[in-house]
């Protein structure tokens, strides 16, 4: 692979074959990942049980509370990546990469630290139910162990889409998916590893892909060519992505504090509850990473644009994005929900409880999960804009404070202590923040296209 890797333009043609050409691999890109995860549900739940699913599934939000935060980071990665190639400016483009490529690898080795220690603890502290704890706790600590080429992937994946190749990471993805796929049975069947064997086969999968990456940024003659002798923090391009990266990282922090909120209300309802929960949000997260893929391209159009001075096509290549996450989110939400008992029977095979658990979550959250799409478009373009902190502040007041609220007065209220009413609090929270997000591109797109044109002859 070198140079000759074809990008998709953003700062020039026609927005809506580029938005297509540009999405599709980060689609396939993010259902791969999720096949990661659904490859551990669907081996246990075939092989050791509705327990085994529920004791993977109650690490979720605890895992994405703590991950998500660096993943976030990753966004900062993008926006001054996508800014500074938009802008032609390839030594800073260089300093960006090391900068970038060099932190991914300490923050995944401090979260292997944090995570092997607080993993118990923070379960406990979620109740997960006791005959759960001991398995969830075991996946969550070698979970734990793979966070060096988990966020070395994430950094690199992000610095290859602002250059406008999005088919690398997805090709690699595929490799290791398969990978994946074939350790998870080995591990569970041959070596009766339980949710430790799908863990390992995880972690073992995200090390290759992690490794094929590096080779792929190494081999280029790019800007964005990887050096390895050269991996250090650039004082500068490391502040841009803090500046940027940690108001995102905050945020999606905040959504999976909310989660892990929610998570330990299913809890209370106990194990059937929490296998349904977790086998429907993976399914969720299919749809989910579909429409998510929008708010990859919504952030790096939006980044590329602004480097070049083409404030109009941020707005168009906005619009574009909100309608397509919209789009596939009605599409897919609509076919999960109508499909799901057949869906979450794949991953549960003795409980018909916990698989009505799981129609319940379904039934609310797909069908309106297309909010969730045009929610994430828009945090693409603000971020994008450098809007990261007002960002942040949106989704503070209208997903955690929305979602936390919820939970703390309505639901408490007898009548309303069941799973439709918690799972309700979704829908809330997305067409709040969606209203606010609005009101904040108008205003700052208006003073962005001002400073552009001043700066126009």
């Amino acid at each position: 692979m070198s140079a000759s890797v074809k990008r998709v333009d953003m700062c020039n043609g026609p927005i809506f074959p580029s938005v297509v050409k540009y999405t599709i691999p980060i689609i396939l890109t993010g259902l791969l990942q999720l096949l990661f995860n659904a490859a551990d549900l669907i081996v246990v739940g075939w092989f050791c049980g509705s327990n085994s699913v529920g004791a993977v599934g109650a690490t979720g939000s605890l895992v994405s509370l703590i991950v998500n935060f660096f993943i976030g980071m990753s966004s900062g990665v993008s926006v001054i990546a996508a800014n500074s190639i938009g802008a032609r400016n390839k030594d800073g483009t260089s300093r960006i990469v090391h900068t970038a490529v060099f932190l991914g690898i300490i923050v995944g080795a401090f979260l292997t630290v944090a995570g092997l220690i607080l993993s118990t603890p923070l379960l406990t502290l979620m109740d997960t139910p006791s005959e759960l704890l001991h398995l969830s706790s075991i996946y969550t600590k070698i979970y734990f162990c793979g966070m060096i080429p988990n966020f070395g992937f994430n950094f690199c994946a992000a610095i290859l889409r602002a250059a406008g190749d999005t088919k690398t990471p997805m090709k690699y993805l595929s490799l290791a998916g398969v990978v994946n796929v074939v350790l998870n049975i080995v591990f569970v069947t041959a070596f009766k590893m339980d949710v430790a064997g799908v863990a390992l086969a995880t972690v073992l999968s995200q090390l290759m892909s992690f490794i094929l990456v590096l080779r792929a940024l190494a081999v280029r003659d790019d800007e964005v060519k990887l050096d390895i002798k050269q991996l250090k923090i650039h004082l500068e391009p490391f502040k841009k992505i803090i500046t940027i990266g940690l108001p995102a990282g905050l945020q999606s922090s905040i959504f999976a504090f909310s989660n892990v909120i929610i998570q330990s209300s299913v809890n209370s309802f106990g194990a059937a509850a929490v296998a349904g929960n977790a086998a429907a949000a993976n399914l969720e997260g299919f749809v989910y990473v579909a429409m998510n893929a929008f708010y990859q391209t919504s952030l790096n159009f939006t980044g590329q644009n602004i480097g070049a001075a083409k404030p109009q096509r941020v707005k168009k290549s906005l619009v574009m994005c909100l309608m397509c996450a919209a789009t596939v989110g009605l599409i897919l939400g609509t076919v999960f929900r109508l499909l799901s008992p057949q869906l979450l029977s794949f991953y549960i095979k003795d409980s018909q409880e916990s698989i009505m658990y799981g129609i319940t979550r379904m039934s609310i959250i797909c069908q309106f999960y297309f909010l969730c799409g045009i929610m994430e478009a828009l945090v693409g373009s603000l971020r994008g804009m450098g809007a990261s902190l007002t960002s942040l502040i949106i989704s503070v007041v209208g997903v955690c404070g929305v979602r936390l609220g919820w939970i703390f007065t309505v639901f408490r209220i007898p009548q309303f202590h069941t799973l439709d009413s918690l799972y309700f609090s979704y829908l809330i929270s997305w067409t709040a923040c969606i209203i606010v997000q609005i009101i904040a591109f108008t205003i700052i797109y208006k003073k962005i296209s001002k400073k552009v044109f001043k700066k126009e002859p």
